[in-house]
């Protein structure tokens, strides 16, 4: 698995973590992964470079000495549009949510699969790249085309009947096609959806209305650990 699809300028990524080990290994496995990665030791390094070199994203530990991450988390969302991934210790669920308050766009639990980052790390940069972009008025998937304006769903000539809570889970993922959603994300969208634990409720019954084999979903998927994501053809 690569970031980097062909053709594409690999995406520049600082890691800042005052564990060497860590530091290291990181930057071998994500360079590995087909990004350019500049790694600092603590948040004054990371100032340092951020002067010099234009980043894509930064992966940044909350815990170091000194400045530590949710204080640069806070600078760099005052001054700086570079998304954040924080890497946090496994119990510091208020500082996970601090974090996301601060700015960052994403956290993941120490300890962690490498490949989780990337696949977090891969998220985000379409996430970011698709925000640059016009927003899509239609989205296609097999049968279907979701018209995000009018919030209508169609199997070829036929309108598919959505409630209120479908219809924003949909509009919700159909505007980053390919890109995950947290739960999180889609529960703070709108109060039809509910709460984290309606959506899942919520995307049963869409899946109903649009996977021929819910067991194993199509178009509607179920990324683990995060949400969902709306795959197109």
């Amino acid at each position: 698995m690569t970031v980097v699809l062909p053709g594409e300028e690999r995406p520049h990524v600082l890691v800042v973590d005052d564990d060497t080990r860590l530091r290291e290994l990181l930057k071998r496995y994500l360079s590995d992964q087909g990004l350019r990665v500049t790694v600092a030791s603590d948040a004054a390094d990371a100032r340092a470079k951020l002067e010099a070199i234009d980043f894509d994203l930064i992966v940044l530990d909350i815990m170091m000495p000194g400045e530590d991450g949710l204080q640069l988390t806070r600078w760099l969302s005052a001054h700086r549009q570079i998304p954040v991934l924080l890497l946090t210790a496994m119990d510091e669920v208020d500082h996970r949510i601090e974090g996301l308050e601060s700015g960052a766009d994403d956290y993941l639990s120490k300890p962690f699969e490498p490949r989780e980052l990337v696949l977090r790390i891969q998220a985000i940069l379409r996430r970011f790249a698709q925000a640059a972009e016009p927003n899509p008025q239609r989205v296609f998937f097999g049968e279907f085309v979701y018209d995000l304006d009018r919030g209508e769903l169609r199997r070829g000539e036929i309108l598919v009947r959505l409630t209120a809570a479908e219809e924003q889970l949909l509009t919700a993922l159909a505007r980053s096609p390919g890109v995950p959603v947290s739960r999180e994300e889609l529960a703070s969208i709108s109060p039809e959806i509910g709460n984290q634990r309606s959506i899942d409720v919520q995307m049963t019954r869409l899946r109903r209305k649009i996977e021929r084999d819910q067991k194993a979903p199509r178009y509607l998927q179920t990324v683990r650990g995060t949400g969902y994501v709306l795959m197109p053809d």
